[in-house]
């Protein structure tokens, strides 16, 4: 429960009004993460693939496979969704995913390694993390990580082992699969450290565990197959979305997290893409009590393991670093190598928790305690910053569009959603996805070599209305407009403020508009 209360004294101010306030910090994020659970609900009730979607960027639709769905949480949410709206599913999502992280961590901290007090300590560092609350803003698929401890439980060798750890990796796949890929690569690491400094031992556990280790990745394979396949050859899927070089500094893994008691703006808007991705930002107090706690207990091989895998992934997420050499692997090519600092929040977090029992059986453990608290303080979170949202129009909500969009047709938002602006997106879904909208923000195939891209591969005519609602001329050409107009397959235009040039030049082109429900409206005439 002290968890809970924590995940929710940060959210508080989401909490206060779920559907009525966003995060300020999740750019357009929250946007799309609300649609999301939205048109899963949608999908699933409605008997159609939840796989897929038409939509959104019509005519040419969205794969939600190939995007952050997390199937494994907004499928079960469903009725949250439905009944109380995404709004609070967002941020139930959000809530259990801190929160049950750090439960989930605790659990195998104190079934493994530690007494439940400095578990407890352990695991609270797992799940409110800097990272863990700088995405906590915008990306709960690396929120909700309980499944990854929940795999590192002590199990005997065998088949029922076989058969649980292969449905949690099939069940953490539709969770998250980046976050998948980032815990295997720890994995990795810590089983070539344990290797190294216990060959013996690390060849004993790898002879025992081998057979049902491959046992449950076929199981996993099984379950996840038909999904993946979708993912990856089913349509408008893409073969890898390139991010360049976002690799951490030294500086980002000793500076302080923006939101947290020492955080500076200024500092950490400099170091990282966003204040969504604060991967490391562990602050260098924390830095230095960690390789303090691997000096003061190297007779422990746990340590001097934990240790290394530490200092071995934070390497592997600064730029430069060798991260160029797994950029150019299968799947790495797609990830944010900043995001490899999150894989050292467990080993800090055993860490800790081991030098809190260390301190137990000393004379200076008032004098240690002090140096963790002294380490943590700075990084202790502060909540996360809310802003009242700007309500949706009635046209959408009180069925005003009704009376303009024939059943598979559009509305035409000026301009089209976009990553920059996917408001509209949140037009559709209150007006219970009763018509489709063009483009849109979601990751997409972008081009001829149909590499992934953040968003639709915009219409001339979508592009031109963005320039003229930047205040940027009015040049879109008439043919152009009809024949973009005809791809979307379009019954309406609306235009909820009256942005730069855009609404005269659209009634210089498309008649004089109508004032409904919030929005001027133009009726696209067709047969």
């Amino acid at each position: 429960m002290a968890y809970v209360f924590a995940a929710v004294v940060l959210l508080h101010g989401l909490w206060s009004d779920p559907n009525g306030r966003y995060l300020y910090d999740s750019g357009q994020d929250q946007e799309q993460w609300q649609w999301f659970f939205d048109i899963t609900a949608h999908q699933v009730l409605n008997g159609q693939n939840p796989l897929f979607t038409g939509l959104l960027n019509h005519p040419d639709g969205v794969n939600l496979m190939a995007n952050t769905t997390m199937l494994g949480l907004s499928i079960p949410l469903i009725p949250v969704t439905v009944l109380l709206g995404s709004g609070v599913t967002w941020a139930i999502a959000l809530t259990i995913g801190l929160a049950g992280t750090a439960f989930a961590w605790y659990w195998l901290f104190s079934r493994r390694i530690a007494s439940a007090p400095a578990a407890a300590l352990g695991g609270l560092f797992c799940g409110f993390a800097p990272a863990m609350i700088s995405h906590a803003n915008a990306h709960p698929n690396f929120v909700v990580l309980a499944v990854i401890p929940c795999l590192l439980l002590p199990r005997p060798p065998g088949r029922r082992t076989a058969i649980v750890v292969g449905l949690l990796i099939a069940y953490q796949l539709f969770l998250g699969e980046e976050i998948l890929l980032l815990a295997a690569t720890g994995l990795v690491v810590f089983g070539i450290v344990h290797g190294w400094v216990d060959p013996g031992r690390a060849a004993a556990f790898a002879r025992r565990y081998a057979t049902t280790i491959a046992g449950a990745g076929l199981i996993a394979l099984v379950l996840v197959a038909g999904s993946l396949f979708w993912q990856f050859r089913g349509p408008q899927s893409y073969h890898s979305l390139v991010h360049g070089r976002a690799g951490n500094s030294l500086h980002a893994l000793t500076a302080f997290p923006t939101r947290s008691l020492f955080g500076d703006p200024e500092v950490t808007r400099q170091l990282s893409l966003n204040r969504t991705e604060e991967n490391a930002f562990f602050g260098w107090p924390l830095i230095i009590l960690v390789i303090g706690l691997v000096f003061a207990l190297r007779k422990q091989q746990l340590v001097r393991i934990l240790g290394a895998t530490t200092a071995l992934i934070g390497w592997l997420s600064l730029t430069p670093g060798p991260w160029t050499l797994l950029a150019q692997l299968p799947l790495y090519e797609s990830v944010i190598e900043s995001r490899f600092a999150m894989a050292c929040i467990p080993p800090i977090g055993a860490l800790l928790a081991l030098g809190i029992d260390a301190l137990r059986a000393t004379p200076f453990r008032w004098l240690g305690w002090a140096a963790i608290g002294a380490a943590l303080v700075p990084i202790v979170p502060t909540p996360l910053v809310v802003v009242d949202r700007r309500p949706v129009p009635s046209f959408f909500t009180d069925g005003s569009w009704r009376g303009y969009v024939r059943p598979g047709h559009t509305v035409v938002p000026a301009p089209p959603p976009n990553p920059a602006d996917a408001r509209p997106m949140r037009w559709q879904a209150a007006a219970g996805f009763g018509f489709a909208i063009p483009e849109g923000y979601f990751v997409g195939p972008y081009g001829p070599d149909r590499g992934g891209a953040y968003g639709a591969q915009p219409r001339p005519t979508a592009t031109l209305m963005r320039q003229a609602a930047n205040g940027d001329g009015c040049v879109i050409d008439p043919a152009q407009l009809d024949a973009d107009l005809r791809y979307w397959r379009a019954d309406a235009v609306v235009l909820e403020h009256d942005r730069g040039e855009l609404r005269g030049c659209l009634d210089e082109l498309l008649g004089r508009s109508t004032f409904v429900g919030g929005v001027w409206v133009w009726p696209v005439a067709r047969p």
